[in-house]
């Protein structure tokens, strides 16, 4: 490895930390902390970052008598003095959500009139909130989760039929507290595009946009086999024999905030700073670019093309965020998630020796692989050549994670402990 070559890849790594940085609960959670309220606080919460979010609130609050419990994700722990943190299972929840999602909201019983909820959300917050309705067991939660996500469908219709059948999502986390008089101030880290509370986690303090009917017909295009007392329930809800979710304009919402602290762009901006400092002219594509990763990938080697035509006088990085998705096809469920099979379809598109690339989740795991994503190189092809190693077959298996583990060319950070989602990274020299 050349020391240009070297210098590129540590910038795209520190590139990568910059824009996790920008959202590191300690830093950005204490400026939005209500230090001043002299009330009774309850703390709850879930997603990737809750257990940090929480830390932050501890230490950006000492004096204060902090009780609740927030749930994150199995090894995104972090050490509290007050509030608890419970581990659970992420993408599919399991009897652990359902222990951890019910202490929560026993937490929620001991508010009173005059006492606030304050609700840590963030990225992940949807899969580990699992409290289902009566009628539904966690068990068909578990299979509709994961058919939806192997169907690849959208996080968002996802969620829309998650708030349809659980006692927290979809605005009820905030009505439960409402109901015993306090009031609720959700901080929330946002994984989604759009910034939108009530996407984000499942938006358990947000007006919901979604209704019966729209999961119904999310589940019917995704073609999966539902279980019966989740189409029950959604066709119940759907001809108004139970109650829907709270909109817009609902007064019992009165006296609820959301406060996004963080998000992709700002990530981006940080990475974007980060480059222009080294020299480089950053250039922000987008923060909102999702869709199937290989279509992705088809549309920013277009963009990567044109940057590559043009004359220069120092490198360009392209920078964009979002979120991919990866539709599993039947009987092919490989390794890898959608960042590192964006890396993959772009080389196999590109066909180049003269870039850099960086994709990775910043929550440290990108899709079911290992790694957080991965990098791609000038000489990937040639040395993936080099080792016998079937582009087109990795990628029809998608299996990119086991690509770039051959190759050495993983990005392996571990637990981020925040989640801004999807950030990637080409550095054209």
């Amino acid at each position: 490895m050349t020391k240009e070559e070297d210098k590129f890849e540590k910038l795209l790594m520190d590139s990568f930390y910059a824009a996790i940085d920008a959202a590191d609960p300690h830093k950005v959670v204490a400026p939005h902390v209500p230090v001043g309220f002299e009330g009774n606080v309850v703390v709850v919460g879930a997603g990737k970052a809750a257990a940090s979010m929480a830390a932050a609130v501890e230490k950006a609050w000492p004096e204060k008598d902090l009780t609740g419990v927030v749930i994150t994700r199995h090894g995104h722990s972090e050490k509290t003095e007050k509030i608890k943190v419970l581990e659970a299972s992420y993408p599919i929840p399991d009897e652990t959500n359902l222990y951890a999602t019910d202490l929560m909201m026993k937490q929620v019983e001991k508010l009173k009139e005059g006492d606030l909820l304050l609700a840590l959300i963030s990225g992940g917050g949807s899969s580990l909130l699992s409290l289902p309705v009566e009628s539904v067991s966690i068990e068909d939660i578990r299979k509709v989760t994961e058919d939806l996500l192997k169907a690849g469908t959208s996080i968002e219709h996802i969620n829309a039929v998650r708030k349809h059948v659980s006692q927290i999502k979809g605005g009820r986390l905030a009505l439960a507290a409402r109901a015993r008089g306090a009031d609720v101030l959700a901080l929330i880290i946002s994984d989604v595009v759009g910034d939108n509370p009530s996407d984000i986690a499942s938006g358990p303090c947000a007006e919901d946009f979604s209704t019966y009917a729209d999961a119904l017909w999310y589940l019917s295009q995704a073609k999966v086999d539902t279980p019966k007392a989740i189409l029950e329930h959604l066709r119940n809800g759907a001809r108004g024999a139970i109650e829907e979710t709270p909109k817009i304009g609902d007064v019992r919402m009165r006296s609820v905030k959301n406060k996004i602290i963080a998000n992709s762009f700002k990530g981006l901006q940080a990475a974007a700073a980060f480059f222009k400092e080294n020299g480089m002219r950053p250039v922000i594509i987008g923060d909102e670019i999702t869709g199937e990763a290989k279509s992705v990938a088809l549309q920013v080697s277009r963009k990567v093309r044109l940057e590559c035509s043009k004359p220069r006088r120092k490198p360009v990085v392209l920078l964009s965020g979002g979120e991919c998705t990866v539709t599993l096809d039947k009987g092919r469920i490989g390794k890898g998630g959608p960042c590192s099979e964006f890396l993959l379809a772009l080389a196999h598109e590109l066909q180049t020796d003269s870039i850099y690339a960086l994709a990775a989740d910043t929550d440290g795991v990108d899709g079911n692989g290992e790694s957080a994503g991965a990098m791609l190189k000038p000489d990937t092809l040639k040395r993936a050549a080099e080792q016998r190693l079937d582009v087109e077959k990795y990628l029809r298996e998608h299996n990119a994670h086991e690509f770039f583990k051959v190759l050495g060319d993983s990005v392996d950070t571990g637990p981020t402990r925040t989640n801004i989602n999807d950030y990637r990274a080409i550095l054209i020299p």
